[in-house]
């Protein structure tokens, strides 16, 4: 789930952000169990595209390459699939400002594919240590609303509930507890239909291992004022947030650093000292390709040094 900054440790229940900071370059391939495109996304593995030559085009001459030869073969109105593979080979890439303005191109749109993909990337600029507190937050907004309408227009794809709940994640910066409090619930639901549509997606398993991991993590007296303002306040177990950790790594061994560093920090949390050296051991080895994964390898370090 995690999706904004991601769960620090000594979570306080008036600053946490719920949820999560997405899996960069993970978050919606087509996958061929689901119709439609966006199903798993691979870290650091631009998406498969369906036509072998953009594949090698790309490879060899590169993104503006790549938009000269598809301005000049025929595009009928309807047909977003060479838009929807320059947006992923953008994304794959980290050319976030490159691909914002690819897509803002196509606001409009009712392509739900075309939405949750701007909603992901209004929300990647606005994570970008260059934007302005107040260019933060208008785009952090805007990038619900894209998710809003993605949701409107499929609600059968399971990345636009992905994208839908990491959103409403994000938003709840800028509102109160209460309303913090009650989007937790919200968030819970759509990144279950996400796995409900995709039992296979690893980013949403390990998105909902988060959800469960905060909450079990939250003490007894910040329970007490989440009960204030909620007869059923959220709530889950250590043991269920393992659960999802383990099925997201079943599914694609390795594929994120932070799953690997959540499931030692679990098995810390359970008690489980060997568990806990295995994968905070994984997660300290694991090649950083981004400083996230430096972020990582630094508190799987830490941690590895206090058992």
């Amino acid at each position: 789930m995690a999706a904004a900054g991601v769960l620090h440790r000594g979570t306080s229940l008036m600053r946490m952000r719920l949820l999560f900071q997405a899996p960069r370059a993970r978050l919606g391939w087509w996958h061929p169990t689901h119709s439609g495109r966006g199903g798993s996304e691979v870290h650091g593995k631009p998406r498969c595209f369906r036509k072998g030559l953009a594949f090698s085009v790309l490879s060899y001459l590169g993104y503006e390459a790549y938009v000269l030869m598809s301005q000049s073969s025929m595009v009928h109105a309807d047909d977003h699939s060479d838009i929807l593979d320059q947006a992923d080979y953008l994304y794959g890439s980290g050319e976030t400002e490159k691909l914002c303005h690819l897509l803002e191109q196509h606001k409009n749109s009712e392509n739900a594919e075309l939405l949750w993909r701007l909603a992901r990337a209004s929300r990647d600029l606005a994570q970008l240590s260059q934007t302005s507190p107040e260019k933060k937050k208008e785009l952090t907004y805007e990038a619900l609303e894209y998710a809003k309408k993605a949701l409107e227009k499929d609600s059968s794809c399971f990345a636009v509930h992905k994208w839908y709940a990491i959103c409403i994640s994000d938003v709840g910066d800028y509102e109160g507890i209460k309303k913090k409090i009650a989007n937790a619930f919200v968030i819970k639901e759509h990144f279950q239909k996400a796995i409900e549509l995709n039992p296979n997606d690893a980013t949403s398993l390990h998105l909902m291992g988060i959800w469960c991991y905060t909450f079990a993590e939250m003490p007894w007296y910040q329970s007490k004022i989440a009960a204030v303002l909620f007869a059923t306040p959220p709530s889950s177990t250590y043991d269920e947030a393992l659960r999802y950790f383990q099925k997201a790594e079943d599914i694609e061994p390795n594929f994120y650093s932070k799953n690997l560093l959540f499931l030692g920090k679990t098995f810390m949390k359970l008690n489980n000292r060997k568990m806990a050296l295995l994968w905070l051991t994984k997660a300290k080895e694991r090649v950083a390709h981004t400083e996230e994964d430096k972020q990582v390898q630094k508190e799987a370090q830490e941690l590895l040094n206090s058992l």
